[in-house]
This record gives C-alpha cells, sequence and structure tokens, in this order.
C-alpha cells in the first residue's frame, strides 16, 4: 500500500492547481484528465480526453433589450422574429417592405422597421444578426458586413453564411432543449424534436422553477459542495419530483422542507466505490447499469484503453483521473490505485472505476475489490463485455461452434513470466479457441510454443487491431505466419489475437467492415479495415 501521504498529496495537488507550474505539480482542470501518479519531468499539455472537434460551439444567449437586425420583411423573417421577440431582443428589421405579421408588431411597438435596402452601416452596434431575404447578393453583403464588425450571423437556409446556426427547440421554460445537426440533417433533427417533445414531461419547467426558488436556502443550510449535490439528486429523483410533475406543488413544497431538514442533519455522506467495465470500446456496448452509474459518479478512475466516446458520456462535472499507462508518463502500480480508490470513498465520493472490457478478466478488479472489502467500504461490480467476445463478435468470428471449436480459452501475455505459467501441451489442442490479450510483443514466443507443443502451423489466426471502434483492423493467416504478419501491418496495441479454426470461419461474414482479404501460403497477407 502506498504511504498515507502519496494519495493525499496528490489529491491535494489535483485541487489546488497552477497550469503554468510543472505537471509534477500535478494538473485538474474541469473537463480534463489527471494522471495518477503525475508523470516525472516538464511540464505536458494534456487536452481534455473528452473533447472531440464540433463544428459549432453551443451556447444560449441572453438578448435581453440587446439590439438585434433582421435583415428581410417577409414570411421567413416573420418566423424568425418571433424567437427574438420571446428572448427579449431589441430589433431592427431593415427591408424595402414587410409583411403583414411583421407590420403588427411594428404597428405594436414591439419591432422597428429601417424602410430601405440593407446597408453595412446596419450592422453597427449589433449583438446579432438574422439574414432571412433569401437573397444571395443581399446574403453575402450582410454576412460579410456581419464578420467584419465581429458579430455573429446566421442566413436562413444558406450554411455556407452563417456564423451561428439556430437550433431546433423544445422550450419548457426554464428548461430549453436545442438540437442541432449544423445544417447537415434538418429532417433528423425534426424527428428527434418531436421524440424529446412527448418524451420530455410537460411540467419539468415547474420543476427546475422550483429549484431555482430554493437554490439559496438549500446554500445556507447545507455548507458542503458534496452534501448539496447530493440532496439535489434526492430533489429530482424522489418524491418531490413526482409530486410537482403529477401537479401537487403543496405536496412537493412539504417533501422539500423536510428533506432540507434531515440533509442538514446528516454529516456522514458515505461513499462507494463502482468497479465499472467499459466494454471492448464501442459506447453502444455499454450496459444499461454503467451507463447509469458514469453519470452518477463524483470521481472516475479510468484505465488509458476505456474509449474516447465511452468517457464522452461521464458526468460532466465528474472529475477524471487516468491510471493507465500512457507514452511519457509514469505508471500508477495496483497498490497505489487500491490507495486512490479507498482515499477517495472514505471522503464520501462516490467513484466510478472504469475499467475497459470486464472489471474481472484480465482488469484486475478483483485486487481492487479486495482492498475495498478489507478497509470495510462499500462497492458494487458491473460486469462488461470483454474484448475477446466484443472484438470476435464484431469480425464476424464466434468464439465457439459446434464442428471447429468445444471450447474457449482466455490467456493474458502481459507480464514478464507469464507465458512460463501456461500449460501449453493443454493450449495446443484442436478443436478449441485461444483468445490472447495484450499478447502483441509476444507472438514470437506464443507462435513457437504452441508450434512446439503440436499445433498446426497452418492453424488460422486473426489479429483484431482497435476492435468495436472506427479504427478496427481485422488481419487474417496462419499461425506460422503470425509475427511476420503483425510486423507487415505494423500491428499495435489494443489488439486480441484469435487462434482456431473459428478465426478462418469468420471470413466472408463480416458485418462491421470491409471484407478482408485472406493470408494464403506463400501469398501476402491484406487486411480488413472498417
Amino acid at each position: 500500500m502506498p504511504s498515507a501521504g502519496s494519495v493525499d498529496n496528490f489529491l491535494s495537488e489535483i485541487r489546488h492547481i497552477d497550469t503554468s507550474e510543472t505537471y509534477n505539480e500535478a494538473l485538474y482542470r474541469q473537463n480534463q484528465t489527471v494522471f495518477f501518479p503525475p508523470p516525472v519531468g516538464p511540464y505536458i499539455k494534456c487536452p481534455s480526453i473528452r473533447a472531440e472537434s464540433v463544428d459549432y460551439f453551443p451556447a444560449f444567449l441572453e438578448l435581453k433589450n440587446k439590439s438585434c437586425l433582421l435583415v428581410g420583411g417577409g414570411s421567413v423573417a416573420s418566423r424568425k422574429v418571433e424567437s427574438l421577440i420571446a428572448a427579449g431582443a431589441a430589433i431592427t428589421v431593415v427591408a424595402p417592405e414587410l409583411d403583414a405579421k411583421l407590420q403588427r408588431f411594428v404597428d405594436s411597438g414591439r419591432i422597428t422597421h429601417r424602410a430601405g435596402r440593407f446597408s453595412p452601416e446596419d450592422v453597427k452596434g449589433q449583438w446579432l444578426v438574422v439574414n432571412a431575404t433569401g437573397d444571395s447578393q443581399v446574403s453575402n453583403e450582410v454576412f460579410a458586413a456581419s464578420n467584419a464588425a465581429r458579430v455573429f450571423c446566421n442566413s436562413v437556409d444558406e450554411k455556407t453564411r452563417c456564423s451561428y446556426v439556430s437550433p431546433a427547440i423544445i422550450d419548457r421554460s426554464p428548461i430549453v432543449v436545442a438540437i442541432s445537426s449544423g445544417g447537415a440533417a434538418p429532417l433528423l433533427v425534426r424527428k428527434l424534436r418531436a421524440q424529446i417533445e412527448t418524451a420530455l414531461p410537460a411540467r419539468v419547467g415547474q420543476l427546475a422553477s422550483l429549484a431555482s426558488e430554493w437554490r439559496g436556502k438549500v446554500k445556507n443550510r447545507i455548507s458542503d459542495l458534496l452534501g448539496r449535490r447530493r440532496f439535489w439528486e434526492r430533489f429530482f429523483d424522489g418524491a418531490i419530483s413526482n409530486d410537482v410533475l403529477a401537479g401537487r406543488m403543496s405536496s412537493a413544497r412539504l417533501n422539500i422542507a423536510r428533506l432540507l431538514r434531515d440533509a442538514a442533519g446528516s454529516t456522514d455522506q458515505q461513499g462507494e466505490a463502482w468497479l465499472v467495465g467499459a466494454g471492448p470500446g464501442d459506447p453502444g456496448l455499454l450496459t444499461i447499469r454503467a451507463l447509469q452509474l458514469m453519470q452518477s459518479a463524483d470521481v472516475v478512475v479510468h484505465d488509458r484503453l476505456v474509449s474516447k466516446a465511452v468517457l464522452a458520456l461521464v458526468r460532466r462535472d465528474a472529475e477524471l483521473i487516468s491510471v493507465g499507462k500512457t507514452p511519457g508518463c509514469q505508471s500508477a502500480s495496483q497498490e497505489e490505485i487500491n490507495g486512490l480508490l479507498i482515499r477517495l470513498v472514505r471522503e464520501g465520493k462516490r467513484v466510478c472505476r472504469l475499467k475497459g472490457g470486464d472489471p474481472f478478466i484480465f482488469g484486475r478488479g478483483g485486487e481492487e475489490m479486495e482492498a475495498l472489502a478489507t478497509a470495510g467500504l462499500r462497492y458494487q461490480v458491473v460486469p462488461g463485455i470483454t474484448a475477446a467476445a466484443g472484438c470476435a463478435a464484431y469480425s464476424g468470428i464466434p468464439l465457439t461452434h459446434r464442428a471447429m471449436a468445444q471450447s474457449v480459452v482466455f490467456l493474458t501475455a502481459h507480464g514478464k513470466d507469464s507465458l512460463d505459467r501456461l500449460d501449453w501441451p493443454s493450449l495446443a489442442r484442436d478443436r478449441q479457441t485461444l483468445a490472447l490479450y495484450m499478447a502483441v510483443r509476444r507472438f514470437q514466443d506464443i507462435r513457437d510454443k504452441l508450434i512446439e507443443y503440436g499445433r498446426s502451423p497452418e492453424t488460422p489466426i486473426a489479429i483484431i487491431e482497435n476492435g468495436t471502434s472506427d479504427q478496427q483492423r481485422v488481419i487474417h493467416g496462419y499461425l506460422e505466419d503470425l509475427t511476420d504478419l503483425a510486423e507487415r501491418h505494423d500491428v499495435v496495441a489494443p489488439a486480441i489475437l484469435i487462434v482456431g479454426d473459428v478465426a478462418e470461419f469468420g471470413i466472408g461474414k463480416e458485418w462491421f467492415e470491409s471484407p478482408p482479404v485472406i493470408q494464403q501460403p506463400e501469398t501476402p497477407a491484406l487486411v480488413a479495415t472498417r
């Protein structure tokens, strides 16, 4: 076990960070990964592991009494003006003429009209510009003038002349849901909007308003952040939420008072650890329970092989701590990871220990469970789809088959002496499938041992690299060519090795990737990539 000081110091460092410091002094920022232990050497900038490139930055704008320009006077402009009015904007419409609806807004004093053609001077002093003319020449002028003035501009149905896009809206004020495809698929956006409209309770806005009404009182009565978070989770998940959505506001207020009284009198925040399998990479393979816990965790302690797509589903304000092996970074020992989990749980945190595949299949989850149990702490175990099962399935390879393999053996080649401890005579038998994890650096030893103990050199094999991801590659061949195949195709981890007749059976039965070309005797191997 690490000393108490080493874990305490690390946890202290990630809460008091100066990004001008060396990386030895740790790095923690919202939506950014902390590496544990901090690597030795100069500061290395680590961008958020959850952040992916997006075409548009999502935001909600506060436009009350702010000057906004609407260019155009027809029916399209009429539709756009209503959302600006609802936001409280001070709207000027520029157009030679107005349709009847816009004219009524002018007559009622809701908007201002400047009769005439658009001029670049119209953009000055505006916070936002909407172009609804449908005239390409005017659109070019409006967009150019807006960019020159550094004012965001939207040209209706003209994506190339937009510096922002207007999403589809589901309004349950103060809850507002916005959906956008960036102009790529408007019909799909409308379908999604309709689905969310039916799924979102009509009174969810009242629930948000009630929470806002009580927020100050809760902050005054419950001083610590973690305690307030627990209070609001119970607020939204229990009887109070049910009362509001059913229209029972008096009952809801009584229940809030009781909940606040009980929470304010409790000082014991009991933590818990969740050993959760993240599956082989595709977020669609997460279990429902895994996703629920990822969305509830205060801290997520994860391995390097947990995919970015999976980490993107973690609750946004959760702390992310990477304890995996990363190039240029010092690796955490298992004892240090155990100590970190114990320390976080004792702080009252809900800790999601997120592991690629299944936590109990070469994930060392058993050791972490033992450490938590010995410390007398609460924990849960949530299984995941192990890499061999997921990668083989996504490659069209059944791990067992009545005519070919009556058993499957999961093996790891990781560790200095791991191969020496294996029962090679048993593993070399026919009519079974071998699935080898963490084996890339030991391919030659594996090939030599299997052939030495009687496995045919022409036994089919499949190397599955980055299985279940968009970067998946499947290389088919034979056992005797294993090392040459890996070198020729620059195979890198993570990769699973499948040995047995089922590997060849999977050829032509791919569904996730383009068809592979097979290594035949004396024929160069070709690779299937998605």
